[in-house]
This record gives C-alpha cells, structure tokens and sequence, in this order.
C-alpha cells in the first residue's frame, strides 16, 4: 500500500503524517458553523432506577466541554467534581450527550440558563456516568466551499477506505484545535516540571488565537510576570487566569497553580502524551510497510471487540490474517504507562525510542498519577477504524466548485475521531477542519 504524506506542518508535529486515499481530496471548510457538525452518543443501557444520580441529556452548540459543565455546576451551585460525563464533545459543533448530576433534583435544573446549552432530566440512576457506558457516537458532518476538480470521485475513494481500514489517528481536537499543546502540556508533568506545565498551559502564544489572549501569553511566556500577565488574560480565559492568579498569590509555586487545573483536565494533558507517542508510531508503521501496513506480523498485538488480546505468533499468523480481514480483530499499537514495558517487534521499539526522546519511563507515569489523581496504565489501540459512510455531493450554481459541499453521514465507536475520516476526504490544511 502506497500512502500519500501530508504536506501540513501541524499534522506532522501531532504525528499524523500520512493519507491512505489516493485521491486529491475536496478541500473545503468542515466547520463552517457549529451546525455543519453534529454529534450524538450512543449508549448501552443506562439504569434509571432511582439513586443519587440525575441523568440529564446535555445538548450543547460552541461550547468546549469542561467549560460547559463549569458553568452548569456554578449555575447550579455544585461543585464541578459532582458532575460525570462518558466522553469529550466537540467545541465547534452541536453535540448531544449524557451526563450525570450528584445530589441534585431534577427541579434544580430550572436554575441552569445558559445560552446555547440545554439540559433535560431523564432520571435517577445508583451510579455515574463512566466511559464503559458509551457504545459509540453518530456524525452528520457537511463539508462546505470545497474546490476539489473530483468531488465524486474523492468520496467514492474516501467511502470504499472506510470499509476496509482506514489510518485510526487521533484526531487533533485531541491536543487543542486551535492551540495544539495538549501532549507538551502532558510531557512536562510527566518529567515533574510543574513550571514548565505552568508556562506551556498559560504562555505560549499560536498564530489563530484573539490577539489579547496572545499578548497576554507572550508577555508570560517572555518576563514570567504573572500579575502582568492576569491583567491581559481576557475574562473568558479561567484555567489560565487561575494559574496566574495562584502565582501572583504565591510566587513560586507551580505545583499548587498547575493544581488549580480541574484533575480530569490534568489527566487529559497526560493521556495526550500517549495519544501523540500512538500517531507518531502509526506513521512510522504506515512508512516502513511494503503493503498492508494494518496486515498482523509476528509479534503485533491483536485486538478484539470485547477488549481480549492476542499476540501474533508463528504458528496462528495466518489465522490472524484472515480474523483482521474478516473484521472479528484489529492489529493495535500498545502505548506504555506505568507498567513493565519491554519491546518486542520493530513497531513497539518505534514506542520505546519516542518515549526516550520526550525523556519519559514508567516511573513518570506512575507518579504523575498522585498529582492528578488518574493511573495510567498501558493500552493497546487499533492501528485502523472502519466505517460505513453514507455521502452525497451537492452542488451549487452552475456546477461543482467554490459553493459545493460533501454530505457525511456514520457511525464510529468510542474513542474514535470524525475528523480522521474527515481529513482523508478533504486533505486541507487542519486549520480549516477547526
């Protein structure tokens, strides 16, 4: 399989560096509005059968998660830790999820007015929301202005990919839209660097952001002057203007201003150093393979629907090849926590190089976890996702150009990102797919 890189500098630092589809792709806009892309979850069954738990139905537009549930919680005058959630949401989109509520009623909810969110009850449940709850979430993404010569053809390519693999990135939501600097964030807590953390989290301007939010982190990122830089830090702009204001407080200590950063968004910036170390790794698989980069080879990881693993041996390879192309399992990519981690193949000693070059051991995991209050252990991720597309093209005026668009409609499981299938479509610059 000959694979296409991709010439966009921002794509190749987060580690996704290529395109299996051959086409030039439809170019285009993906977020026009926040309506272009909507997203619902997909749950198993949820037990509403009394308890302290509201289940509600959040529905939101243009509003990141965390920032949401902070100001549900401030409207309801709970603490932030007393609501749970099964997965992140886009900001730029319309989004329908769940959440759960400690200790409220469902009558408490009529104190939440906050534009553009929306909050219906459900019931009452014994225990919260977590991630095994989540079986997946259904997009209906349209991609506007797009100016490919070969519409039609770019989604026939991109539809017909999608049913045999294709490359399962991690998207760059993943590491902040706008601001990519999840995984430099999660590298230097890593190395228990809390003011490096400090710096990155609340300087370190990027080319995109309103021009006060980058004057305020440049000033940060320049002088370190903290009460300098909380009187520039717009309003809007809390976990940053918390560390500031801890450190204008208490000069010096970085530990208790990183710590001002809600845990679950800690814990975030971490996973993030695994999600980049996978990307990275998948490049260099998709590089280094003469075929089928997704095809099991002796010593892979082998992962199956019901979370079992297997290890790709000698004597069941080829039994292995014919369970990943009859769709029962997946080859995965392990990405290492805190525990023993030894390389086996070519790919995981890809893993061990890139952890010794961002300067992180098991160790770094292990006492991170005390700080945000997460253990990260191993995981093992797919190296592909499949999915069927129904898409349509419609065009504007007198024919297919500036004012056509792409119509996307599919399901992906947890964990699994729309715009990964979305780039292989468009191939545009990712700040278009903001």
């Amino acid at each position: 399989m000959t694979a296409t890189k991709s010439p966009y500098e921002t794509e190749q630092l987060l580690g996704m560096e290529y395109y299996l589809t051959k086409s030039a792709g439809t170019g285009g806009v993906l977020r026009k509005a926040p309506e272009d892309f909507a997203v619902e979850e997909l749950y198993s069954d949820i037990k509403l059968t009394g308890g302290p738990h509201l289940i509600c139905e959040l529905e939101k537009t243009n509003w990141e998660l965390m920032r949401a549930l902070k100001e549900i919680s401030k409207a309801l005058g709970v603490s932030y830790q007393r609501i749970s959630f099964a997965g992140t949401k886009d900001k730029r989109a319309v989004t329908k999820q769940l959440i759960s509520i400690y200790g409220i009623k469902e009558e408490d909810l009529d104190r939440v007015r906050i534009k553009d969110i929306k909050l219906r009850a459900l019931g009452y449940a014994r225990t919260q929301l977590s991630l095994g709850d989540l079986k997946g979430n259904r997009f209906g993404i349209n991609v506007n202005d797009c100016t490919g010569d070969d519409l039609q053809g770019a989604l026939d390519g991109c539809i017909a990919a999608a049913k045999t693999g294709l490359p399962n990135y991690y998207g760059i939501q993943r590491f902040g839209t706008i601001r990519p600097i999840s995984h430099i964030v999660g590298i230097a807590l890593l190395k228990g660097d809390c003011k490096d953390a400090c710096m990155k989290y609340a300087g370190y301007p990027f080319d995109g952001e309103a021009e006060e939010v980058k004057a305020a982190r440049a000033l940060f990122d320049r002088t370190g002057d903290a009460a300098e830089a909380l009187e520039l830090m717009p309003v809007q702009m809390h976990y940053e203007r918390s560390i500031l204001q801890h450190l204008v407080e208490k000069p010096e200590d970085y530990k208790g201003a990183i710590e001002t950063i809600p845990p679950k968004l800690l814990s975030m910036f971490v996973s993030a150093v695994q999600s980049h170390i996978f990307n990275r790794v998948l490049s260099m698989r998709i590089r280094d393979s003469d075929g089928d980069p997704f095809s099991p080879q002796i010593g892979d990881r082998l992962l199956f629907a019901d979370g079992r693993e297997d290890i790709v041996s000698a004597g069941n390879i080829n039994a292995a090849k014919i369970h990943v192309k009859r769709g029962r399992c997946r080859t995965a990519i392990y990405m290492p926590g805190s525990e023993d981690f030894e390389p086996q193949t070519q790919t995981e000693r890809y893993t061990a190089d890139l952890m010794a070059e961002c300067g992180i051991t098991k160790e770094s995991y292990a006492a991170v976890s005390k700080l945000v209050g997460s253990r990260f252990a191993g995981a093992s991720r797919a190296m592909s996702l499949t999915a069927d597309i129904a898409g349509a093209v419609n065009s504007c005026g007198s024919g297919i150009g500036s004012g056509a668009s792409v119509r996307l409609e599919f399901t992906l499981p947890p964990g699994h990102y729309a715009t990964t299938v979305c780039r292989e479509l468009m191939k545009t610059d990712p700040r278009d797919m903001a």
